[in-house]
């Protein structure tokens, strides 16, 4: 057994069946990330003194018979979500040396059920971009052909789940951060519904829009993930007090009886052919596992990008004004205070996340702010009202992750021509929703193709049942890093 290929609950099993130790398996995993990391650049900061002194706590429960869904099992975080102790730079110069006095909730969650941190995986600097390469620090490349993108923001993570640096690893998605990775690197990644999972720790991007998720190699491998991070927080008052179902409990029902509506905008000419044909044949497939397949419109997409980004970068405007050098971030230099705070954030700063604070700010100055923020409010609130009315219809939306599969580093490179590729996967964070993506086919080299399934709020069950049924009847091929 290829540890480093094998599901979560098969490691449980065999953790649990003392087929092998907490501690062989972390090292399992960190000799394989010493060996691959240097040409993938996964990672940021690789933690094995705390992996191993996480496992070693893991295999005294495991030793107890007290295990839970993640003890002892080796998880990879993205370093935007905060833990004690341990760097969380997001990515940028302006948080090169910060160390949290405190950790996330999703990590506070993991370590109570004896999870083993591997290391904080690679983003976008403060999870602004869709390529993992605007970071000082990794510049991660797709496993499947390293002069590639692996998507972003959350590429470090998705990259070592498909490379098999780590079984499974937590990501944020603000606009398609979570997902839009996942498709390029060829595994599975769910965005949970907004308020299911306490942001509490996340270093804030546009906090109306982002959640933490999980991605793994399986709809099933992000279900326990699900099953370990979800729930209400008092410390985060955008989390909801609902229901926590077992997520697990969605495996293997398959989807008859479901009914899947596919927007005919999300099939338009912006879409790669290649993608559009393995999406179709994959709603085809469902049709043959009993699923009802519903035609239907969403007019809003066309607004969805401006209205996003114009929410996004307002947000990022306000939340990112507390790096001054001050307070936090990197301490600038100078005779007066505007010239301490000019030099901290013009250093501190990359150029993406100069522009979108720049955007923000535009949006938000008086005289404009009815004409751009007040008009995407607006939108957004539209494009939830057609979700509502096509959920009235069907019990999914099936779409492409992405118009395209994964491009070479330095194409792309133009800002609008990025933020328009992220058309089919913002309107679940402008209404709110679940969304999985999972890998449906291989173009002609060899790339991993993403198909998306947004479910009604809360309802993630229905969105792993329906991302596993097609999981159990396609065959993914990962990639070797040699």
């Amino acid at each position: 057994m290829d540890l480093t290929e094998t599901s979560l609950s098969a490691l449980r099993k065999a953790l649990d069946g003392r087929e092998i130790s907490a501690v062989e398996l972390t090292k399992t995993y960190l000799e394989r990330i010493e060996k691959a990391d240097g040409k993938l650049q996964a990672f940021i900061t690789v933690t094995e003194d705390r992996a191993l002194a996480d496992a070693e706590a893991a295999q005294k429960i495991i030793d107890k018979g007290k295990a839970k869904w993640l003890t002892g099992i080796p998880v990879a975080v993205k370093d935007n979500i905060c833990t004690e102790g341990i760097k969380t730079t997001c990515g940028s110069q302006m948080l090169a040396d910060y160390v949290p006095p405190y950790s996330a909730a999703v990590m506070e969650k993991m370590w109570e059920q004896g999870g083993v941190l591997l290391g904080k995986t690679a983003l976008d600097e403060f999870a602004m971009g869709s390529t993992t390469q605007t970071s000082p620090f990794a510049k991660t490349k797709n496993p499947y052909d390293l002069s590639r993108v692996p998507g972003g923001s959350s590429g470090g993570s998705a990259a070592a789940v498909s490379a098999g640096l780590a079984p499974v690893a937590l990501g944020s998605d603000t606009g398609g951060s979570v997902r839009q990775p996942a498709a390029f690197c060829g595994v599975t990644g769910l965005k949970p519904t907004y308020g299911r999972v306490s942001r509490w720790g996340l270093v804030a991007f546009a906090s109306s829009l982002e959640q933490i998720g999980p991605i793994g190699r399986s709809a099933a491998d992000c279900a326990v993930m699900m099953n370990v991070i979800s729930g209400r927080d008092s410390r985060d008052a955008t989390s909801r007090d609902v229901a926590i179902p077992d997520f697990c409990g969605a495996l293997g029902k398959g989807v008859r009886g479901l009914k899947i509506a596919l927007p005919v905008e999300f099939y338009g000419d912006a879409v790669d052919a290649s993608v559009k044909s393995a999406v179709l044949a994959a709603a085809k497939e469902l049709e043959k596992q009993g699923a009802e397949l519903v035609s239907c419109s969403m007019p809003s997409l066309k607004y969805a990008v401006a209205a996003y980004y114009l929410t996004a970068c307002a947000e990022a405007a306000s939340n990112l004004s507390r790096f001054d050098g001050v307070r936090f971030g990197l301490r600038g230099k100078g005779e007066s205070y505007g010239e301490m705070v000019l030099d901290s954030r013009s250093r501190g700063f990359g150029t993406e996340v100069k522009r979108r604070i720049l955007l923000g700010n535009y949006a938000l100055s008086s005289g404009y702010y009815d004409a751009y923020y007040r008009k995407a409010c607006a939108i957004r609130q539209r494009i939830s009202a057609e979700y509502d009315c096509l959920f009235r219809k069907a019990d999914l939306v099936l779409t492409p992750t992405a118009p395209t599969t994964a491009y070479r580093v330095g194409e792309n490179a133009e800002p609008t021509a990025a933020y328009a590729a992220d058309f089919l996967t913002v309107t679940a964070n402008l209404a709110g929703l679940p969304a999985i993506s999972t890998t449906c086919g291989y173009d002609k080299d060899g790339l991993p193709i993403g198909m998306s399934l947004t479910g009604r709020a809360f309802d993630e069950i229905t969105v792993i049942r329906a991302a596993d049924c097609f999981e159990r009847i396609f065959t993914p091929v990962y990639p070797e890093i040699k």
